[in-house]
């Protein structure tokens, strides 16, 4: 008898569970299709329509294009480097350097001693004839007196015409001598003389490569460089398409690297030849001189030839492809078309357009890579107005 009571009592419980479940299931059901019918009243009540947008037009930043005046610059690239470059060795004999007096950056005047060579040899040489012409000078006048005694008594007979005719000829033999000997001297005076090596004009010592002791021969290495005058130039190169452009005369800002002073100049020397390997043309600019303007120093110049009007676009607005450089344009239906430019420089706002776009058209500024040819889209203005 307890056990069939606990079984009724088993079953009573799952049936009062099961009939729990699907009453909450039934109320929640209830209340889902209740707010679904209250949702559709109010949008039939308000008008709203909902239609898919299968096909979105996208919104694009464009830029309307307008003509600046842009400046075309040649640039020329080189060195500075003085103007006159004057080796100096030695002119006579060699010889062995016993004094240096200048140091490499000194300013110096024409004629001033830079080094002198060992002199101990050619002075005593030199002494040597400066004694030997005095004796020539003595017999000269000796041969020349006993030349005009002759004359004297040569009219009474007491000299025959051959004696006097022979102390004419020793008079005449003894001025040679003291010719001679003059011309040795001075030969000698002159080797003295170059044993010290001056400076040819007024400058700046360049470069100094000569040492005490360090033996100087002719032809060899140069013991110094002067700079004639201090005057520096600027020794470049210039593309060949680019040296048509140049003038003598026309002003040059010269920049040296690493530092943002401008140095002004001139053209004073274009090439007359192009250098077939390299297709590159000299051009000599002449700079005021200045301490910070040493040769060698690498430097950088640019020559503003014309001014020209141009089309400036953001760099972001020109694509590449296979084909070259174009731009897209929003046509006036606000569909996207290509145009094909071509790039002819860069500025700082952006680059130069030299042809391609008259200047009226809206040019999509960004994410040009992402649009089609013929794409609707909706163009939103970025930078109204000329550039």
């Amino acid at each position: 008898m307890n056990v069939v009571s606990s079984e009724f009592l088993q079953l009573t419980a799952s049936w009062y569970e099961r009939r729990g479940f699907w009453l909450r299931a039934a109320i929640i059901g209830a209340i889902v299709v209740f707010v679904a019918a209250l949702a559709w009243r109010l949008t039939q009540a308000l008008g709203v329509k909902t239609v898919p947008n299968r096909n979105p037009i996208p919104t694009v930043s464009v830029t309307e294009v307008g003509v600046s005046s842009v400046p075309t610059t040649v640039s020329i690239i080189g060195t500075i480097a003085a103007r006159y470059d004057m080796p100096i060795g030695v002119e006579g004999d060699a010889g062995r350097v016993a004094a240096i007096y200048v140091e490499a950056g000194d300013h110096v005047k024409r004629g001033q001693v830079l080094a002198r060579l060992n002199v101990s040899v050619l002075e005593p040489q030199v002494a040597n004839l400066e004694a030997a012409l005095e004796q020539a000078r003595a017999e000269a006048e000796l041969a020349d007196a006993e030349y005009r005694r002759a004359q004297a008594v040569g009219a009474s007979g007491a000299l025959s015409a051959e004696e006097t005719q022979r102390r004419k000829s020793a008079g005449v033999t003894a001025a040679a001598k003291v010719k001679v000997a003059a011309a040795q001297l001075a030969e000698a005076q002159a080797r003295l003389a170059r044993a010290a090596v001056r400076a040819p004009a007024d400058g700046i010592i360049l470069t100094r490569n000569v040492e005490v002791g360090q033996t100087a021969t002719p032809g060899g290495e140069a013991l110094f460089r002067l700079s004639e005058g201090g005057e520096v130039e600027l020794r470049g190169q210039v593309s060949e398409q680019d040296l048509p452009l140049l003038k003598v005369g026309q002003l040059v800002n010269v920049r040296l690297t690493g530092t943002p002073r401008v140095y002004e100049g001139h053209v004073r020397l274009l090439g007359a030849v192009i250098d077939p390997q390299t297709r590159l043309g000299m051009a000599r600019v002449a700079l005021t001189p200045d301490p910070n303007l040493r040769p060698g120093a690498f430097a950088r110049a640019e020559v503003t030839v014309s001014n020209a009007d141009r089309a400036v676009l953001p760099q972001t607005a020109v694509l590449t492809d296979d084909k070259g450089s174009y731009v897209l344009i929003v046509s006036a239906q606000h569909k996207v078309e290509r145009r094909a430019v071509h790039v002819s420089g860069v500025v700082q706002n952006g680059v130069t357009i030299a042809d391609g776009i008259n200047g009226k058209e809206q040019v999509v500024a960004t994410a040009g890579a992402f649009l089609q040819e013929g794409e609707l889209v909706n163009p939103v203005l970025k930078e109204p107005g000329r550039l």
